[in-house]
């Protein structure tokens, strides 16, 4: 432990270490509150959040909005099961499917919850509709991706890390290199029943594939009457610059999973959607959730999906896009090997030469930057889009600061 953290951090670290299990590596970093894209620690320094957690809190943390509706929501009823209908679900239901211009959703709680579930559907939709051989169907995916850490997503994983020790694995899936769409071409067969893929690998670094991968995916799927499953849970609902990212290539999936930030930063909420045509296979008992579409998931998710249907957000981060990247382009070449991303949403590749990516985001946490490494070089850059032009100023800034720095005593 670093040893000049305050007494209060020591002691908050000491007890998480002895009573949570040891499946993170926290920044040393002890958060007391939060409002919009800043966050305060028990010591009262202030960073800006460029993490976002995960972007799960894109639009900041205790947006106005959200907060009236939570409090409206918890004084009427906030957790009921799907054995009953309640109010204010359907038009839950009705905005973001209108909002994906799809017919229907299935709502869940979190985005390895919603991957899980359309896996389900995809497999049901392969043996009802398009015939395959019961217990044969095969999903493909991509190599780097990341759906989730349950069971089932993790055999779909090539994390030798989320993997090991977790086998025996569940089988249907095959692997092909992410941005090759010729290789999903190559991998499908008479069972194939569905690919799933990001539009934007964000655990891999914010991997960002070449124009046209994702039209070319969508064109072979078609050809072979094989779904496109698209998991939108972190580069979706506004991430990076338009609501989809998959409308920036210009395409119509067949299922999309969504999460994070439909949760509104206040709780987990996330949902499958599609049209009738492929949701529709569900039967009653065939799959379920006791917490998907409870009352509070409901009325938050809406004040989620009302916020975005007005495009001042997504228009926002378009806005804001060059203001992030251009200064931190300026650095390839003295410190940064590559960068990545669209909207408000960046990879940034540290040279080794002047440290790792968690050195970088250490130095970063000493300046009121909270940021995370998301591989051994890589520093991934997601402040919430209500930032200002002035808050992405200062992060521009302090980065250049301590890669310059880093730089400098590297020569």
């Amino acid at each position: 432990m670093n040893a000049s953290v305050s007494p209060r951090v020591k002691d908050e670290i000491a007890k998480v270490k002895d009573h949570s299990a040891n499946n993170y590596a926290p920044l040393e970093l002890v958060i007391e509150s939060a409002e919009g894209a800043w966050i305060t620690d028990v010591d009262g320094k202030r960073y800006l959040d460029c993490l976002s957690a995960y972007s799960a809190t894109t639009f900041g943390h205790a947006y106005p909005k959200f907060i009236e509706v939570l409090r409206e929501q918890t004084s009427k009823i906030s957790i009921a099961s799907r054995a009953v209908y309640v109010e204010g679900f359907g038009d839950f239901a009705e905005a973001l499917a209108k909002l994906a211009g799809k017919d229907m959703i299935l709502a869940m709680n979190t985005g390895a919850e919603a991957n899980e579930t359309a896996i389900k559907i995809a497999r049901k939709w392969g043996y009802r509709v398009k015939g395959v051989a019961e217990d044969k169907a095969k999903i493909i995916g991509m190599e780097g991706n990341f759906h989730g850490r349950t069971t089932t997503m993790i055999s779909l994983s090539d994390d030798p890390i989320a993997r090991k020790d977790y086998g025996p694995f569940t089988p249907g899936f095959e692997l092909v290199p992410f941005n090759d769409a010729e290789a999903v071409r190559g991998a499908i067969d008479e069972n194939t029943v569905a690919v799933i893929v990001e539009p934007i690998q964000g655990e891999a670094g914010v991997a960002v594939p070449d124009e046209g991968y994702l039209a070319k995916v969508r064109e072979i799927t078609q050809e072979h009457n094989v779904l496109l499953i698209v998991d939108e849970v972190q580069t979706g609902l506004g991430r990076t610059g338009t609501t989809f990212r998959f409308e920036a290539d210009g395409i119509e999936p067949d299922l999309i999973t969504v999460a994070k930030a439909l949760g509104g930063g206040i709780l987990p909420v996330s949902a499958v959607i599609g049209n009738k045509d492929v949701l529709g296979v569900l039967e009653p008992g065939t799959h379920g959730s006791t917490f998907g579409g409870n009352p509070l998931a409901a009325a938050i998710g809406k004040a989620v999906v009302d916020e975005l249907a007005t495009g001042k957000w997504q228009q926002h981060s378009q806005e804001l896009h060059p203001a992030l990247f251009e200064p931190i382009r300026a650095l390839l070449g003295r410190g940064v090997t590559d960068v990545r991303g669209a909207g408000l949403w960046a990879g940034l590749d540290i040279d080794p030469k002047i440290g790792t990516a968690h050195d970088v985001c250490e130095d970063m946490l000493e300046k009121g930057i909270l940021a995370k490494d998301t591989r051994a070089k890589t520093i991934r850059l997601a402040p919430p889009f209500i930032v200002t032009r002035e808050e992405v100023d200062f992060i521009t800034r302090t980065f250049t600061e301590v890669i310059d720095a880093r730089w400098q005593a590297a020569q």
